[in-house]
């Protein structure tokens, strides 16, 4: 198939670039520059803010992913909104056979953030305007991730975590590899059209559990101490002062750590026939391929400092 990935030099669409090669498929990867593109697939240029570039990118294609995400910018809503409005109006008119969109798990009847709602209403402005598949996630836990890396870095920097309610809340973790399954597992699936799939791993977990366990697999001794009064905007500061994430993902993403986002619906994993690992597996998988690629930089001849 000629599969069309937007989001190639992100976190997911730079890996499921390359799965989607090795599986055969003749890849195209989605960029404003595609002049400096490194990854899988070959680069072509467009951007979902300009329909006119999204007509010669979807030229062809049979399966296209939607995997682009303004989280890191201040008005991130209008720009997903606006984006997913221009892709499902160009996918149409081009005659892609299917979408795949990887959105966020969490209860309608929620109280959801503005991230997650914003997630939501994407993945409705594509199911009412082309063929798509959409797919719901929480954290996905691979070297890369920003919510792995915050979760790791936390444990690595913190002996003591004075932190906020959110640690207490459950989330469903999916492993990188078993996220990349079900996202390529569904393309070119005729009976997944129109249709929502949530994935997950098979425990959910809150956020106190994953650095305690995170804490004990790298042989460290942490104590968490939830505050109450720790306020989302203190809670976002208090992120961006400990990790690497800037301040404006981290203050989306302290806000979606309030919602409750695990797995009610496991039909894909029949579709695909696949069952994903727990978390500690993830986890050591996450810290392995970290390791590799640290190790890798350093014997490169201009290798920067390890971190």
């Amino acid at each position: 198939m000629r599969i069309l990935v937007t989001g190639a030099t992100g976190f997911i669409g730079g890996h499921l670039a390359h799965r989607l090669e090795d599986e055969g498929h003749d890849v195209a990867a989605m960029t404003r520059h595609p002049e400096s593109y490194v990854g899988g697939g070959a680069a072509v240029a467009g951007d979902v803010a300009d329909e006119e570039s999204l007509r010669a990118a979807l030229d062809g294609v049979d399966v296209a992913y939607y995997l682009v995400h303004s989280l890191a910018e201040g008005d991130f809503v209008r720009r997903d909104r606006e984006g997913a409005r221009n892709f499902a109006a160009a996918a149409s008119r081009a005659g892609v056979d299917q979408v795949v969109y990887l959105g966020g798990l969490g209860d309608e009847s929620d109280d959801l953030s503005a991230h997650l709602r914003s997630r939501r209403e994407v993945e409705r402005i594509l199911l009412e305007g082309a063929p798509t598949t959409a797919l719901r996630a929480g954290i996905v836990i691979g070297d890369g991730s920003i919510s792995w890396e915050i979760l790791r870095q936390l444990v690595d920097r913190l002996p003591a975590m004075v932190t906020p309610r959110w640690v207490q809340t459950r989330t469903q973790p999916i492993a990188l590899d078993d996220a990349l399954v079900y996202l390529s597992g569904v393309a070119g699936r005729p009976e997944a059209v129109g249709r929502v799939y949530e994935i997950g791993g098979p425990e959910a977990l809150t956020y106190r559990d994953m650095l305690l366990t995170v804490a004990r697999m790298t042989g460290r001794r942490r104590a968490i101490v939830p505050v109450p009064v720790l306020s989302p905007g203190l809670s976002s500061w208090w992120l961006r002062l400990v990790t690497d994430v800037d301040l404006a993902t981290a203050r989306s993403l302290v806000d979606s750590m309030t919602n409750e986002v695990v797995v009610t619906d496991r039909s894909i994993e029949d579709l695909v026939d696949h069952r994903p690992m727990g978390f500690r597996t993830a986890a050591e998988k996450a810290l392995d391929a970290r390791a590799d690629r640290l190790e890798a930089a350093e014997a490169s001849p201009d290798a920067g400092p390890r971190t």
